[in-house]
């Protein structure tokens, strides 16, 4: 029997609590034991992955009461009623099947009369086939010319996701020969958004992917009208340049202003959609259906391994489970993802998105306030860049943040050039491995302005290359990540009521049904 209890209800929390500053980093990291502690404390992850917490504030003690409070939170019978369809989207009444896109961790999950990985299944199968016409050239634009370019319309999960999913691929499919189509990304309501993408492609060769799962979206359907717009000053018949990825019930489904739809269902939330056809159709355009397979492929030996109950044979429920004990014992109010890979430049937007909307909550899953604290602030840029930006905060701050690396050892590309008796990766990977201890053991100095304290915690994800295969498992490692410290808080992570309140009162201002501050601030703008 599951049970639903707030994280302070437990014993093994108030055991943690006990343990707060039981590790200091300059201690455990020293000499000969700090070598034995990088080696130790490693878990495998999936896809060739590996998640090294040796530089996090953590000893046996504490990883022993972690296990416990994974345990008494029941985590894994948690993940497995999620992934056997029980309605754990408490505020709109729904079940989670995000797991389901890409593999069947449990039994058969049946909803709206049919068996929804069939449903899934059946869907990727007609991306496929569509993305196929349109590589062969069976499927071109009004003058029986290819399409080369691609561009998706949508905003919040369909395009944090997609985007940072496309960008972390395109170096190695041009390396590898699996480039297809250049693609681009319209999401805000700012014409200038539109206004440059449009101006920067040929839209004659290009299929435009509407996203919207309500097809309601008043930014994704003013973006939309921006696009037909264009392409009817360039006399062209939209219905051939358009595509959308909804819902079976939207306005959007049997729509004759698109020339082909694709359908997901409200067990999909938008942060988790990119292994939908919501990253599958502009992936599959892109690189190729095989390519989209592989990323769902990695995802899936991720979700796999997450079932583990052993914490240090999951890595998604440790790497949760020291995220608790460092928001919520430690006091570290944000979390930093730092991935020193340029494919990886816009994953930490995405996971801003997926951490921040899923677990940024104040009250549990059953509408009652809670009296802890819940998801850290999330940010992020690529290494070596962010170096030469907000690492002075990191390291001479007045907060301690924890930091998570990301990092592989050969580059996507597989061009590089010897300078200064190293290459440029050889350089890349110096700089990850330098700030790790860097931030670990600080440096000792009679000048305050050179003085590093020291004692920030930080992880390490690496492995050989970014490609597809790795790209799904560290997306699957960070959703299941979220979900854990969900279940851990015991919030709703799977809806966003926090995004409303401002779309209401934008329409408002549009109907001029405004008063008071709203109007003033309306006047402003001249509306």
């Amino acid at each position: 029997m599951i049970s639903w209890e707030n994280l302070d209800t437990l014993s093994s929390y108030k055991k943690l609590q006990s343990l707060k500053n039981a590790v200091s980093l300059k201690s455990v990291l020293s000499g000969d034991a700090g070598a034995s502690r990088v080696r130790e404390y490693s878990v495998p992850m999936a896809a060739g992955l590996s998640f090294n917490y040796a530089s996090r504030q953590v000893n046996e003690q504490v990883l022993q009461v972690l296990s416990e409070l994974a345990s008494e939170a029941q985590l894994s019978q948690k993940f497995e009623a999620l992934y056997n369809g029980d309605v754990i989207n408490t505020g709109e009444k729904r079940m989670v099947l995000h797991h389901l896109l890409r593999g069947q961790l449990g039994g058969k999950v049946e909803a709206e009369g049919c068996d929804k990985r069939e449903f899934y299944l059946n869907e990727q199968k007609r991306i496929a086939d569509f993305a196929g016409q349109v590589h062969s050239g069976k499927i071109t634009n009004e003058k029986g010319e290819k399409f080369t370019t691609v561009c998706q319309i949508g905003i919040g999960g369909s395009d944090l996701g997609p985007r940072a999913m496309y960008l972390a691929l395109e170096n190695w499919a041009k390396a590898k020969g699996k480039f297809f189509m250049d693609a681009h990304f319209i999401s805000n309501v700012d014409p200038d958004d539109a206004t440059a993408v449009l101006k920067s492609i040929d839209i004659s060769k290009t299929i435009f992917i509407l996203v919207s799962k309500s097809g309601t979206t008043l930014e994704t359907l003013t973006n939309e009208a921006f696009v037909k717009d264009a392409l009817k000053k360039a006399g062209l018949d939209v219905s051939r340049h358009m595509i959308a990825v909804t819902s079976e019930t939207s306005p959007l489904a049997h729509n004759s202003d698109y020339m082909q739809a694709f359908y997901m269902d409200d067990f999909i939330g938008g942060r988790y959609s990119s292994t939908s056809g919501v990253g599958g159709a502009v992936l599959s355009l892109a690189f190729g259906a095989d390519v989209f397979a592989q990323f769902l492929e990695g995802a899936a030996e991720a979700d796999k391994t997450a079932t583990q109950t052993d914490i240090r044979k999951n890595a998604a429920m440790l790497d949760a489970l020291i995220g608790i004990y460092e928001r919520n014992v430690q006091g570290y109010p944000s979390t930093a993802i730092l991935p020193y890979s340029q494919g990886l430049s816009r994953f930490p937007a995405h996971l801003q998105q997926l951490d921040m909307e899923s677990n940024g909550k104040s009250v549990n899953r059953f509408g009652k306030k809670i009296d802890y604290v819940t998801g850290p602030v999330i940010f992020g840029e690529p290494g070596t860049n962010g170096q030469h930006s907000f690492y002075q905060l990191l390291h001479q701050g007045t907060d301690a943040i924890p930091l998570q690396f990301i990092a592989f050892k050969e580059n996507q590309t597989e061009n590089d050039v010897v300078i200064q008796d190293s290459t440029s990766q050889q350089k890349l990977c110096a700089n990850v491995v330098a700030q790790i201890i860097a931030f670990a053991l600080g440096k000792d100095d009679s000048n305050p302005n050179k003085f590093f304290a020291g004692e920030r915690p930080s992880s390490l994800i690496w492995g050989e290359r970014l490609e597809p295969k790795t790209l799904g498992a560290l997306l699957a490692h960070y959703e299941n990540k979220v979900m854990f410290q969900g279940f851990l808080w015991n919030v709703n992570s799977f809806d966003q009521e926090g995004v409303q309140l401002g779309k209401v009162l934008a329409k408002n201002v549009l109907a001029k049904n405004t008063q008071g501050a709203l109007a003033e601030y309306a006047k402003i703008f001249g509306m």
